[in-house]
């Protein structure tokens, strides 16, 4: 305990005394251990994740989440210890459970938002997963952790392709059903972006979106997760991340620019006409659905953009 005190008042000392430097030796103690971390797990998480998918091993899934937790948790202690000054407000319900399974929304506006929930879901939550991108699989060590673990992994098609060939959208639908599907019998925290992107004040205007902070939610993705995992799901989760001085990009995190942040997470619950409609599938053939669908999401982005402000005032 002792030394670890030494640690935190040393990257302390620098960020006071030498800013630059400071920023300079969180930064690459960051790059450090993320880039050792990746060396270090990627033959675990190829052969686990092999002997998975050829013998579907329990223990192999269980070892490559364990193995994943070690991973985001050393990235976690780099956050503890090595950024300085945080004026970090954290509000989440007292009853979380890492054995349980959710749904997670979350408002989007930096690659760094990920991180931060992997931050604040440590000993409290599942381990998290999210839609993402079928392409990434490429990306070493990353990529294949994403395919072994049960990531509802998406193949993006144009518009046109979609017009030219309409079996490309039912097959994305298919296999992030077949994605979810994979999670039933475990622990999860299965996290959704509702706006699909990024927010900027560009796209904010381009939509015409009816939200201060916010862009207007997509409902495809969660009805999705709902239909595929309904049934079993302990609760769904609204999570609300705020920066007051502004959008951080990702290197920001590791140099300790983010002084100050807001995470807010509270339980939604879906109505149960709703509910009994998407788990009938009605999301996909029925408009009736969709219009509740989107009533109820309009209902919490509306408490959603009015949380944000509360938040960032709070902040002033």
């Amino acid at each position: 305990m002792r030394s670890i005190k030494k640690i935190d008042s040393l990257y302390e000392k620098l960020h006071d005394k030498l800013p630059s430097v400071g920023k300079a030796a969180s930064f690459l103690t960051g790059a450090g251990v993320l880039t050792a971390n990746s060396m270090a797990v990627g033959l675990p998480i190829w052969t686990l994740g092999a002997a998975k998918v050829l013998t579907g091993s329990k223990l192999a899934d269980d070892a490559l989440v364990e193995i994943t937790k070690y991973w985001i948790n050393s990235n976690n202690a780099v956050i503890d210890h090595a950024l300085p000054h945080k004026d970090w407000r954290i509000n989440l319900p007292e009853d979380l459970s890492e054995d349980k399974q959710y749904l997670l929304v979350s408002n989007h506006q930096s690659w760094v938002d990920t991180s931060i929930v992997q931050y604040i879901s440590q000993d409290r939550l599942p381990l998290t997963r999210f839609f993402t991108k079928f392409n990434l699989i490429y990306i070493p060590v990353i990529g294949q952790a994403f395919y072994f673990l049960d990531f509802p992994m998406i193949k993006r098609f144009s518009p046109k392709a979609m017009a030219k060939n309409s079996e490309l959208k039912n097959k994305n639908l298919i296999e992030a059903k077949r994605a979810c599907r994979q999670l039933k019998n475990k622990p999860f925290a299965l996290l959704n972006y509702l706006e699909g992107t990024r927010f900027t004040a560009e796209k904010h205007d381009k939509q015409g979106s009816p939200y201060q902070h916010l862009l207007k939610p997509r409902a495809g993705g969660l009805s999705l997760a709902i239909n595929a995992l309904g049934e079993q799901l302990d609760s769904i989760l609204d999570v609300t991340i705020v920066y007051p001085d502004g959008t951080p990009d990702y290197d920001d995190l590791w140099k300790g620019n983010i002084r100050r942040l807001g995470v807010d997470v509270t339980r939604l619950k879906i109505p149960d006409e709703l509910f009994a409609a998407i788990m009938d599938g009605g999301y996909d053939r029925d408009e009736a659905t969709k219009k509740m669908m989107f009533d109820w999401l309009e209902n919490i982005w509306q408490q959603k953009d009015a949380r944000i402000t509360k938040m960032l005032s709070e902040f002033a």
